[in-house]
């Protein structure tokens, strides 16, 4: 090695030294000069890589949902055509700008969006069954989001490359990470849609089911069922959605009827739930709160809300804690094993926070794909 006093070049005498000198200010001159445009071709790089990730993901996506589909599509369909064209489909957010009755109008907007992707997979499998039309509907779903991923990230790779700007990429780098988890996560669940198959987030119709096993159920709103049992001398309603087809229903305008049916007389609202797991959470961790545990847009959880407090009933939470790709793939045997525990959980809320007597509604909330009731 090299003393430090030798330089690049060696020996100690004046020339080494001008040498030393010049190669040093060159070094410099250049790190000053490029410096930034070495910083926007290293994170252009990263940002290429993703969206070559991504574009493979959607194709692939695509792809899996034609073959899905195929088996029950009519023959001269132009499947692939009518496929990409609803991966494109879009819903505009209403106006927010004046609140009142937004969620009126955004639930209008999600039932509008519903009807259309109903007709379209009708349309496009006139064979299928109900419970697989439902399940190409969720595959689209999955398809349609890593679609929508892709091309937004592509879409600023671009304006990138075309302004030169370094904040773009860097900001996008910083998210990236987050971005690929959840393309990922879309991608391995259609795998699991395809095959029907009982998915993280449906624990809360799997503990639904577990509790009316063998009861006769009678329908209540748009895809959900409820059965009326007895824990402990008082009237438990249980509710779900409609399985075994992947479908989430409207369970705030079932609690909202039964509620207004019994005119208020409920002691109690629980619901389950599954929940997203902070780093350093077990899947499967089971914990207790208040309000109304349901992950939609707005408009179901603000039903059960407005009835609670219009007859004062108190509302549990129970979720089980999980990742965004345990949530959306086949379910894993630590949530399978918190459903026991959260049945129990629900029977021992009931015995020490209600009277003989009273009513109970119990809430499963979650996709019941491969849970039938």
């Amino acid at each position: 090695m090299l003393p430090i006093t030798q330089g690049l070049f060696g020996g100690g005498d004046m020339t080494s030294v001008v040498l030393n000198i010049v190669w040093m200010l060159l070094f410099f001159a250049v790190i000053i000069t490029f410096n930034q445009r070495l910083q926007l071709y290293s994170y252009q790089r990263n940002v290429e890589k993703a969206v070559t990730r991504l574009e493979e993901l959607a194709t692939k996506s695509k792809e899996d949902a034609i073959n899905s589909i195929k088996t029950f599509a009519s023959e001269g369909i132009d499947l692939r055509g009518n496929v990409s064209g609803f991966l494109e489909f879009f819903t505009i957010e209403p106006v927010s700008l004046d609140p009142f009755g937004v969620l009126k109008r955004l639930e209008h907007l999600l039932d509008v969006r519903r009807s259309r992707s109903v007709e379209f997979v009708s349309q496009i499998a006139p064979k299928a069954t109900k419970t697989e039309r439902e399940n190409i509907e969720v595959i689209l779903e999955a398809a349609t989001a890593v679609n929508y991923i892709y091309k937004v990230v592509r879409h600023f790779l671009l304006l990138g490359k075309k302004t030169k700007s370094l904040m773009i990429f860097v900001q996008l780098d910083m998210q990236l990470p987050m971005i690929m988890k959840q393309a990922e996560a879309y991608y391995a669940a259609q795998t699991t849609f395809t095959a029907g198959k009982p998915i993280g987030d449906g624990l809360g119709p799997l503990v639904a089911s577990k509790l009316i096993l063998g009861s006769p159920q009678k329908r209540i709103a748009e895809d959900i069922i409820y059965s009326e049992i007895e824990i402990e001398k008082r009237k438990v309603i249980v509710l779900k959605a409609e399985g075994p087809g992947g479908v989430v229903g409207k369970p705030g305008e079932a609690v909202r009827e039964l509620v207004e049916g019994l005119e208020g007389k409920v002691s109690r609202i629980i619901m389950i739930d599954a929940a997203s797991k902070l780093e350093g959470e077990n899947t499967g961790e089971v914990v207790e709160g208040v309000g109304a545990a349901i992950g939609d847009p707005g408009p179901e959880k603000y039903k059960i809300e407005e009835v609670a407090v219009k007859y004062k009933i108190p509302i549990d939470a129970i979720v089980c804690k999980m990742g965004l790709e345990e949530a959306l793939t086949t379910i894993k045997k630590e949530i399978v094993e918190a459903s026991d525990l959260i049945v129990e959980r629900v029977k021992k809320i009931i015995a020490e926070r209600t009277k003989e007597g009273d009513t109970v509604i119990v809430a499963g909330i979650g996709n019941t794909m491969g849970v039938g009731q």
